[in-house]
């Protein structure tokens, strides 16, 4: 009887597009692996890795209740609905043709990835231990409460009455965020501007250079979250269909255009186009499409594409004019590729989309823009004044920064007791003379 209720073809198009959205994390460390020095390329992927334990224990105990549990004035999820997930192994636990229990392993991965693109803001200086609490936190009062407002649906019976809940920017503002736009990436960007200025910038920020050290790390890093992407958007229609196809070239067209933008800003700009450009790019015009992967066209996702590379090339450089340490450009990349996308929406949408909307440019006036722009502009004020306070408290319950001498020395060897390369090789000096180069054993670091 449980087939019977199940689309199999769409449980296992959302299955396979839960392990390619939870691939992305691992990809972000290689990303922010690669970016940072070489003293610090444990610290910074242990970072997204410990937030995949964090946020995936967090999420079994309380965070899909909290998400998707039956809404509490439209704010949060009962938290008790579906503590440790129960009830939803039931045969009952099926809606519109999809294992409940699929469901919540599909948006489980789009909770840890939120928490863990943070963390390329404070590379270089932060505590683990004080990473991981904070991860903790954040998901609690931030992510777990902004995935109920934007991705929890109320379900409506054929009499058109509301027998199930959901979120407000969903639901009341009606503001279209597909696959999360303001509940992932504004809602980062907005707590890594917050909390990179509460940790203060890095030592010798604007004046020593602070090159990344492995960019392979970085385009290997940025291949695997495009690839991850396709099941992040696509996977985001629930089921193998024509929305999902949609889904999935506007994630290439807005993408491709993106890196093409980014290397024309790059080579008027500073006369080179670089990998590390073409790696940003990448990721500037995932986080663009991810909001209007399913309302634009492919023409519009092309255009959209194109304006957040080059909005995002140029909004990198702003930290070094505004003095706010944001280490890996998640401000520039993740908050305005977000905002750019998710208010463009107002402009592009198509009526003849998956989504049905007309923006601006098709003849909907501003209905659809002042619901975009009203939905950015609420995650972003709540996720920076809340994270705001959580780095403050913690800050002073425990501390969020290593010592000035950890941060010189290295956060890998401090922190972990592990160096990112084995550089006990031997060469040859200029002068002929043998030589050897030895790095400290971890026995040696704990001693």
């Amino acid at each position: 009887m449980e087939l019977l209720d199940i689309d199999t073809g769409n449980t296992a198009w959302v299955l396979a597009s839960a392990a390619l959205v939870l691939l992305m994390t691992p990809g972000l460390a290689f990303f922010y692996g690669g970016m940072v020095r070489a003293k610090s390329v444990l610290n910074m992927m242990m970072m997204s890795l410990t937030t995949m334990g964090v946020v995936g224990v967090l999420w079994v105990i309380v965070g899909y209740s909290m998400a998707f549990g039956d809404s509490m004035g439209r704010v949060i999820g009962n938290p008790l609905d579906f503590t440790f997930l129960k009830g939803l192994m039931s045969p009952e636990a099926v809606t519109n043709g999809l294992p409940d229990i699929v469901f919540a392993g599909f948006q489980s991965a789009f909770a840890i990835i939120a928490v863990a693109l943070i963390s390329g803001a404070v590379a270089d200086r932060m505590k683990i231990s004080a990473w991981v609490v904070f991860a903790a936190v954040w998901a609690l009062l931030v992510y777990f409460p902004a995935a109920h407002w934007v991705f929890s649906f109320d379900v409506v019976a054929d009499d058109g009455t509301v027998t199930w809940q959901g979120g407000f920017i969903a639901n009341v503002i009606k503001a279209i965020d597909f696959a999360g736009g303001t509940a992932i990436h504004i809602n980062a960007g907005a707590a890594a501007l917050a909390l990179c200025l509460v940790l203060g910038p890095r030592l010798g920020f604007g004046k020593v250079p602070m090159r990344p050290h492995n960019l392979p790390f970085v385009m290997l890093g940025a291949g695997l979250l495009w690839f991850g992407w396709f099941g992040f958007n696509a996977g985001s229609a629930l089921g193998a269909n024509t929305t999902a196809g949609v889904a999935w070239i506007n994630t290439l067209g807005a993408t491709a255009a993106a890196m093409l933008g980014w290397l024309i800003v790059e080579r008027l700009r500073d006369g080179h186009a670089t990998s590390l450009g073409a790696a940003s790019g990448i990721v500037a015009g995932l986080v663009a499409i991810t909001p209007a992967a399913h309302s634009v066209s492919p023409l519009g996702g092309l255009i959209l594409g194109l304006i957040a590379g080059v909005a995002c090339a140029y909004a990198v450089g702003l930290k070094y004019k505004l003095g706010y340490d944001d280490s890996l450009d998640v401000v520039g990349v993740h908050l305005v590729g977000g905002l750019v996308g998710t208010i463009l929406i107002g402009f592009f949408a198509d009526p003849e989309s998956p989504a049905g909307v007309a923006g601006l440019f098709y003849g909907g006036g501003v209905d659809q823009l002042w619901r975009q722009v009203s939905g950015a502009l609420i995650v972003l004020v709540y996720s920076f004044v809340v994270t705001f306070l959580i780095a403050k408290v913690l800050d002073k319950v425990m501390g969020l920064r290593v010592p000035a001498e950890v941060e010189t020395q290295g956060i890998d060897t401090s922190e972990h007791a592990e160096t990112g390369y084995d550089l006990s090789v031997t060469q040859y000096s200029s002068y002929g003379v043998k030589q050897t180069l030895i790095v400290p054993s971890r026995e040696e670091i704990k001693a």
